[in-house]
């Protein structure tokens, strides 16, 4: 490799924002997991049905939408909540070709169940990120929601 290429190679793994964001993910992703083990749910997961909760009933292209992830993500998690009993599919009577889903009893229980153990990892999260930290995220997040 000559030192034009390593040079170049330097630039970009010194600043590359993105690498950045794919380690923070993954890290605190892994803080939410941790937590959420013993419930048998993942941060993913458990985001699908925090996000149909809140909407009532969602068509997976809005939780997609909403929680900026593709659709083949969306399906796979949806068949897996739904084969746990924590998601119930409805049928969307203003298309045939369509479905929506809404949140069952035992995800609602679980949500409860599982928020103490969430709080414990939004705590160890804010800790790690310092005030600092979580409300540049916050903002970050809110300047890129409505784009893509």
């Amino acid at each position: 490799m000559t030192s034009k290429h390593t040079a170049t190679a330097d630039i970009i793994g010194q600043n590359c924002i993105a690498v950045r964001v794919r380690i923070l993910n993954r890290v605190i992703t892994k803080i939410y997991d941790d937590s959420l083990r013993p419930f048998e749910i993942k941060t993913s997961q458990m985001n699908i049905l925090v996000v149909t909760a809140r909407l009532g009933l969602a068509r997976p292209s809005e939780i997609c939408s909403r929680l900026k992830i593709d659709m083949s993500t969306v399906r796979r998690n949806i068949d897996r909540l739904r084969s746990r009993g924590w998601i119930e599919i409805v049928d969307d009577d203003s298309d045939a070709r369509a479905h929506q889903v809404q949140l069952s009893r035992q995800g609602a229980d679980l949500i409860e169940k599982a928020a103490p153990a969430w709080e414990q990892a939004q705590k160890k999260t804010r800790k790690l990120l310092g005030r600092s930290g979580v409300t540049s995220l916050l903002e970050a997040v809110e300047k890129v929601r409505n784009v893509a």
